[in-house]
Parts: C-alpha cells; structure tokens; sequence
C-alpha cells in the first residue's frame, strides 16, 4: 500500500462528485498528457464509461469532466465559473483542444460512450480512452478507474502516490496508531505532522492546511449567500440562504442554535457541492459538508477555539480518512453512503474530539461511533445527482458526529468496539450491499421518488 498524505484525503476540486467528475477529469487528463507525449497526429478521441459511472454519470456530470479533462482541465486549477460556456462551445462546434496536438474532430453524443452493460474488473467506476491516428488505427488505448475520493488509476497498475518515500511513523490500523501514540507520548495530530514533514517541510505543511480550511469556510459563506435552484429536472431550491437569515432574524437565542447552524453550514457546502462550485474533497465530494460544519461549530461554539486547534482537527481527521482509505474503501460505488458520509462523520468526530481535549483513545472513540452508526447507509441518488437525500445527509452527519465526540469525551476512552472492527464490518457490509444501493440509482430512493 502507497503512503498516503492527509493532503491525498483532502484535496480542493469541484463539485458535484469526486468519484464522477473529481476522479474522471484526472484521468482523461492523464490519458491526454500522455497522448501528447507520443506526439503523433490524432484523428478522433473516444471514451467508454462503465459500471457506475455509466448509471449515474449524466446525473454527475461525467461526461462533461472527461471533456474538460481532456482538454488539459484539472479539478483543482479549473475555474467552475467557465465551465459551462466552454461545454457549450464544444457541443456546438464538435470540437475540442488536445494539448500538445491540437483541434480534434468531437462529437460529445458520439466520442463519450454510456456502457450499462460490462463493468471492469478492478473497479465499478471505469473509463476506457481510445485515441485514433489519421487511418483510423488505434493509437492509444487505457483503461482508468476513479476509485473514490479523486484517487485514480491506470489498468492494473497501483494508485499513484502524491509523495516520495515512506512516512516516519507507518500505520496502516488504529491500533497500531494508538501504540505509535503511546510509544512517544504524543497526540494522533503531532504523530500526523512528523509524517508530513517527511514529504514537506513544517511550514508548507501548515500553509496547506491553512488553505484547505480556508477553502472550506469560503465554500460555507459562498453556499450561505448564494440564492436559486440547484441543476437538473428536480429543480430543488437552495434552502441554506434562508436558514441563515432565519437564524440572523431571531430575536434571542435559541437552545437549538448550534444545532440549527451545523445544518446550514453542512447544506451550504453541499449546495455549492451540488451546483459544481469549488469545494473540498472530505474524503469524497459527495460528504464534503460535514468536515466544514463540525469545523465551523468548532470555531463558532467551542471556547478557545482558534488556528492550531483547527490545525490538530484536520491533521487528527486526515489520519482517520488514512485507516478508511488503506483498510476498506471510500467509494460510494463500492460502499454505499457508508463509505463517504459514514466516512466523513467518522472523521469529523474524531477531529472533534481531539480539539476538545480528548486522548488518542477519546479520538479513535469517536471515530469509531460516528462510522458505527452509519453501517448499512446507502446510496441511492435521486436522478444521479447528489442532492436528495446526499445533501440533508450531510447536516444529519455533521450532528451525528458532533454527538459522537460528545458521547467519547463522557467516558475514560475505553470502550468495546475498536476503530479497526467497525472498518473492518464497513467493508463487509458494502461487499455485501446489493449494486442497487451502490451509486448506481437503481434502488432506494432513486426509484421510489420520480426524478420529475
């Protein structure tokens, strides 16, 4: 298993999926890159989208990710605000740039290609990229997989690794964190940090995490202000703008108010999530509200709170995505809702419980709390789109993961179920969760409520 940095768990993209347009985008990108390298001239590009990516791909916007990657998009560099008028400049003129190469001939009706019927081996979400040179022969062929969370890869090849060498203190379970922990008399956060310092040095570490936060509450204050209707047939309305205002309007306060906020916060991001704004993969975009919520109710309602404590949250949260990363998985198509906002709770309760004062074993508590109570979620996108029920699902695991750490601090960090265990029964649950729950609308909700 590749080392994993908290910065491969949280990255800044956009939205509306990490598996579905995050992790697609990479790889038309790579696959582009590499065409170019053969610098050959190419007559036609083409790509095949499997499993569950072909399923809910319209809804995700697949297809445009793929696209805009080809064309030398990245997730993170792109601007969300252009998107849309270059689209439609490439549907009206069949055409798209390839970098290094060129105009291309590009039908996006005919060259991307929705397959229902064969999924790849290695993985529900794949992609199949075939290039052609002037007579019409294959001139380059790869298969991708996004495999949750904007990681990729190439066929059968490991993912790629965003870092060189190994980290000092290797932990692949929570309890041999727990032991590193204990060895050095350290936090989770401080063991996290020496592990980054391997890669980066202290201060840009800390420049990085700085930026994810700050992504994160301009993704809030962008989703708490901006009016309207989401994308797509269900023309669901924007509601955190009027939960802001109705909370600013109250004439006292309320003994909900922190709750009531936590809500908003979450909606807000997943608003933004759902419209394809600019958001922070946490660990996936489709749970990328409840690390923002928990953080903002950490900075808004905690006492003390302030920029290490959001550092120690973040570097303790990262370490959480780590073990679900390396022991399961957080791919929706392969674990249902449990793998991104049973995931992303888990997280946000265990960086919460670090900021309140807890013990590596208050932390590894929460943890795994908030995943307990999450088993079994699955997903089931109305339409494809992460909307209903994907963005009151963050609000209700935002809270759930407040709760968590709560319930953690009340006792000594001693408790029956391990970290490890409840990862362990998460990935059994989503082996043997049937497809229909799994990123594919074909069972849940997407069924039994028409999308229009």
């Amino acid at each position: 298993m590749a080392a994993i940095s908290i910065f491969d768990i949280f990255k800044i993209g956009i939205g509306p999926s990490s598996s579905h347009t995050v992790g697609p985008m990479k790889a038309a990108h790579a696959f582009a890159a590499e065409l170019a390298g053969l610098g050959q001239p190419v007559s036609a590009v083409e790509v095949t989208l499997h499993g569950s990516l072909a399923f809910t791909g319209k809804g995700h916007g697949t297809h445009s990710a793929v696209i805009l990657g080809l064309e030398g998009s990245e997730p993170d560099t792109i601007d969300p605000e252009s998107m849309e008028q270059r689209l439609r400049t490439i549907h009206e003129h069949k055409r798209i740039e390839l970098p290094g190469i060129g105009v291309v001939a590009f039908d996006p009706q005919r060259h991307v290609i929705f397959n229902y019927d064969e999924e790849l081996p290695r993985h529900t979400n794949g992609l199949r990229f075939r290039a052609l040179d002037t007579d019409g022969k294959v001139l380059l062929e790869e298969v991708y997989y996004s495999l949750g969370g904007g990681f990729i890869a190439r066929g059968n090849e490991p993912e790629p690794t965003s870092q060189q060498g190994d980290p000092q203190h290797f932990f692949d379970s929570s309890q041999t964190l727990l032991q590193l922990c204990a060895d050095r008399s350290c936090s989770i956060a401080e063991l996290v940090l020496e592990n980054e310092v391997q890669w980066r040095d202290k201060a840009d570490v800390e420049r990085r995490i700085d930026a994810i936060w700050a992504a994160m509450r301009s993704c809030i204050e962008r989703g708490l202000r901006t009016e309207g209707v989401l994308p797509g047939a269900m023309a669901v309305t924007r509601r955190a703008p009027k939960l802001r205002k109705r909370l600013e309007a109250r004439d006292k306060p309320s003994p909900f108010d922190a709750m009531e906020w936590v809500n908003a916060y979450a909606i807000a991001v997943n608003e933004e999530n759902a419209a394809g704004g600019r958001v922070v993969t946490s660990p996936t975009n489709g749970a990328a509200g409840i690390i923002p919520a928990v953080l903002k109710y950490y900075e808004r309602f905690v006492p003390g709170a302030g920029e290490e404590g959001i550092r120690t949250f973040l570097l303790t949260a990262g370490a959480i995505g780590i073990l679900y990363k390396t022991r399961a998985s957080i791919s929706g198509a392969e674990m249902g809702c449990q793998g991104e906002v049973g995931v992303a709770c888990s997280m946000a309760a265990g960086g919460l419980a670090a900021v309140l004062g807890g013990t590596p074993d208050h932390v590894e508590e929460a943890a795994e709390i908030g995943m307990e109570h999450n088993l079994g979620l699955t997903c089931d996108p109305i339409g494809g789109r992460v909307q209903i029920p994907c963005i009151e699902r963050n609000a209700m695991g935002a809270v759930k993961a407040i709760n968590a750490a709560s319930l953690a601090m009340h006792g000594d960090g001693t408790h029956k179920v391990t970290l490890d265990q409840v990862i362990e029964t998460m990935r059994q649950t989503g082996l043997d969760m049937s497809s229909s729950y799994k990123e594919t609308s074909k069972g849940g909700l997407a069924v039994n409520v028409p999308e229009c």
